[in-house]
């Protein structure tokens, strides 16, 4: 039995030169483009083109949410999974992934990245948007148009998480305008898609030192199912980004900085253009590690296709279109325990 400190996947696959590995992640400036300024658009786009097209990560700077609404998220994240077990099991993940996530109850067997053998070591709580009891979509049970569970005893705790979900929505609404215009679409072409409540998750996790013995991981490496995440962490490492070299960098934190990475479904419109870029967590100490990805995503309901400006007679694409709810529900059918159909659901759609 090995210990924490055993060599690992990610320590026996880092670059030589790690400081020179992390410097391939851009810092991109969002600030000049939010303001409004003449060519702004058009130069981010430059920007985040290369960046999607070699590395599939960024720092974004200049975002706009407040750190303290970022360092209160991260509170109401530690108060929550602070509570006895028994509580949280009272708001167990429903068929949405909408809910609390236990320890050792979700694996990465929809990725191609790595061969998980083992549960992730994390416990997570999702929420989405706050859809009152009585919107037509809750009434009518309409499968992903759900609303979210709320733990009692924890006065702040909703109005604290709720906030800080619609300013990083917010944000992910605001970048659409900029890949739009890196992929060679007009700016706006993403709005229909993003539409009437688009897809959104809010993920807060927390990991625990990783128990090393055999392929044990906090998260085992996978790529993401969405369109692009933005990721706040503390101050606890754990998190590791494969290169296209294959090399496992380390990120580290910058100081007013979400951390960018992009999603399969920005892979399947790019026609593999535009990389979504493998990663996982270990935390290799004593200390336990809570991060919070909020992950932005079309409307389950419109269809996700390979753009016209990614494919050609010559480069035809390589995805058929396909309903985004699908896409999704085979993505938790492959990963997530508690689904019913976990272990039968044929996985067409790996990344």
């Amino acid at each position: 039995m090995g210990s924490p400190m055993t060599a690992h996947l990610f320590k026996e696959n880092a670059p030589d030169d790690m400081d020179a590995a992390i410097a391939r992640i851009p810092v991109i400036d969002f600030g000049p483009y939010f303001a409004g300024e003449d060519g702004a658009l058009e130069a981010l786009a430059t920007e985040v083109r290369h960046a999607c097209e070699t590395i599939g990560f960024l720092y974004i700077k200049n975002h706009g949410v407040p750190q303290d609404l970022i360092d209160h998220a991260f509170e109401q994240s530690k108060r929550f999974h602070a509570l006895p077990l028994e509580e949280k099991r009272k708001l167990k993940l429903d068929a949405y992934n909408v809910g609390y996530l236990e320890m050792n109850t979700s694996m990465q067997a929809h990725s191609t990245v790595h061969k998980a053998t083992k549960p992730n070591q994390n416990e997570s709580f999702f929420v989405t948007h706050d859809r009152p009891a009585d919107h037509p979509d809750r009434i009518a049970g309409k499968p992903l148009r759900g609303g979210n569970y709320w733990p009692d005893g924890l006065p702040g705790f909703r109005d604290g998480v709720m906030a800080y979900l619609k300013a990083v929505h917010d944000l992910g609404q605001r970048m659409l305008p900029a890949f739009a215009v890196a992929l060679g679409m007009p700016a706006d072409h993403f709005t229909p898609l993003f539409s009437d409540e688009n897809h959104a998750t809010l993920r807060m996790l927390h990991y625990p030192p990783t128990k090393m013995e055999d392929n044990d991981f906090g998260t085992s490496p996978h790529t993401d199912n969405s369109f692009l995440t933005i990721l706040a962490r503390s101050e606890v490492p754990g998190l590791a980004i494969r290169l296209p070299s294959g090399e496992w960098v380390t990120p580290p934190l910058i100081d007013g900085t979400f951390l960018v990475n992009l999603g399969n479904i920005m892979r399947r419109m790019s026609n593999n253009r535009f990389l979504s870029t493998p990663h996982g967590v270990i935390v290799d100490g004593a200390e336990d590690r809570y991060s919070i990805a909020y992950f932005h995503s079309p409307n389950p309901y419109r269809t996700i296709e390979v753009l016209a400006s990614c494919s050609d007679a010559d480069n035809p694409p390589k995805y058929e279109p396909a309903l985004y709810a699908d896409l999704i529900m085979e993505f938790f059918s492959a990963n997530y325990f508690h689904q019913k159909k976990h272990g039968e659901t044929a996985i067409k759609n790996r990344y």
